[in-house]
């Protein structure tokens, strides 16, 4: 079992100014509470500082239209965090994950961009996946259709406008899965796949960085999705020790298009 160190908490949570101690800033898929409002952010590169534009979506031959898991034949496995929250724990983590050598798949909540419209290209600029975790994070696959269409169309809009792509993936909110109606608008959209998982972190339940870490652990194996959260510091705290383990498994922590290709 990897222990989580508090010389570990200590050097991960500075790394985030302004991080709210021990509050959680956004909320897990699978709960119904409320987000707490953002902390203001720090200042960071324009979201205009890099001209390229981001990759698209592309098909991936062989995979269903709902993507749980890689092949289980190679050893790397996929970090999926759901982007809302404390933009300081945001940078936090991704600046961890390099640290280490990691890259991550950062699946976006198109109200947060409204409101940090930076962090879009600081996760491209740092080698991460970016893509469409609807617009306003509800529960999609309880939507009438052409209010789900507009969840996944306005997200899209916002990380083409900011990015020059509509995101490489697209992940429904307030649900493991999509429905087959969520699954053939986000197609219609422009996503051949949706993106779901075969781990859940759990950490939205706010279980403390110890039992983030035994349940990545526990569940990722080749080719896994993991589900995390921007927005809680356990799950700031626990990525070290993951990253570490992962490693000492010999596992790749990787975006999720690399996993795939």
């Amino acid at each position: 079992m990897v222990r989580v160190t508090s010389t570990h908490r200590r050097d991960v949570l500075r790394t985030g100014a302004g991080i709210v101690a021990g509050g959680a800033l956004t909320t897990g898929c699978g709960t119904g509470q409320a987000a707490a409002p953002p902390t203001p952010a720090s200042p960071s590169r324009s979201p205009s500082a890099s001209p390229s534009a981001a990759p698209a979506p592309r098909a991936y031959p062989g995979h269903p239209a709902q993507i749980t898991h890689g092949p289980r034949t190679r050893p790397q496995v996929a970090l999926t965090f759901h982007g809302q929250g404390d933009p300081a724990l945001a940078r936090a983590l991704l600046t961890t994950a390099e640290r280490y050598g990691a890259r991550l798949t950062v699946l976006a909540v198109g109200s947060w961009l409204d409101e940090h419209p930076d962090l879009a290209r600081r996760v491209l600029d740092g080698g991460h996946d970016l893509g469409n975790h609807t617009q306003r994070h509800i529960g999609i696959n309880a939507l009438p259709e052409a209010e789900a269409r507009r969840e996944i169309t306005d997200c899209a809009e916002r990380l083409k406008r900011l990015t020059g792509s509509i995101g490489t993936w697209f992940r429904p909110s307030r649900a493991p899965s999509a429905s087959p109606l969520v699954t053939r608008l986000a197609r219609a959209a422009g996503y051949p796949h949706v993106l779901s998982y075969d781990v859940d972190s759990l950490d939205y339940t706010r279980p403390g960085a110890a039992a983030v870490t035994r349940e990545v652990l526990a569940g990722v194996r080749d080719g896994s999705v993991v589900s995390l959260h921007f927005g809680y510091p356990d799950t700031v705290a626990a990525l070290p020790d993951v990253l570490t383990e992962l490693g000492r498994r010999g596992l790749r922590a990787v975006t999720t298009t690399e996993l795939l290709s």
